[in-house]
């Protein structure tokens, strides 16, 4: 059986999260949930309504990691999904992730990120010379990386698999099941 990591940390988006998480299921795969520690995190739901100019954040579901960053093995892996939302901000700090995120881009797994997933990527410096794809906001997380930012849902770029934000979720989760699959 596969075994992916899906990882979060507090104000990952639920829609970013939590899709993943069934689409890989379906297929009979385990994903184990990963953070910064093996505790509950809170989820958060984002939106755009008429009169903001950003993002609305509201409360979501909660989820518990199975497993710290700290206590991951790569080699236990077939791949990674990066859930967006704002944990990836504060996250890719954590010295075990970037290990993790970097070994698994070493050995060419598949990786797959959605909105700000991609702060973690380049926080792991695996952008340099591919094309990717964000939420408009972190184009330049892309960009300043080495990495050449294309607006659309999905862009598939050897073994990276990135898609701007939870709309997408659909196509972004084909082509990553799709790149498992060979």
């Amino acid at each position: 059986m596969k075994k992916f990591l899906l990882v979060i940390g507090d104000a990952a988006e639920v829609l970013d999260t939590y899709y993943p998480l069934f689409r890989l299921q379906e297929e009979g795969w385990r994903v184990d949930i990963a953070a910064p520690a093996a505790r509950t995190y809170h989820l958060v739901l984002h939106d755009r309504h008429p009169e903001w100019d950003i993002t609305v954040e509201s409360a979501g579901y909660k989820m518990r990691a199975d497993i710290a960053f700290a206590d991951i093995d790569p080699d236990d892996y077939d791949g990674m999904v990066i859930s967006g939302g704002r944990a990836p901000e504060y996250i890719r700090y954590d010295a075990d992730l970037i290990r993790v995120t970097q070994a698994m881009f070493a050995a060419k797994k598949p990786i797959a990120s959605v909105c700000h997933g991609i702060e973690i990527l380049a926080a792991a410096d695996c952008l340099t010379g591919r094309e990717a794809t964000t939420v408009a906001k972190c184009k330049y997380d892309c960009e300043f990386s080495g990495g050449t930012y294309v607006d659309r849902e999905v862009v598939v770029s050897g073994n990276l698999v990135t898609a701007r934000t939870w709309h997408d979720n659909p196509a972004w989760m084909r082509e990553y099941v799709k790149l498992v699959k060979g």
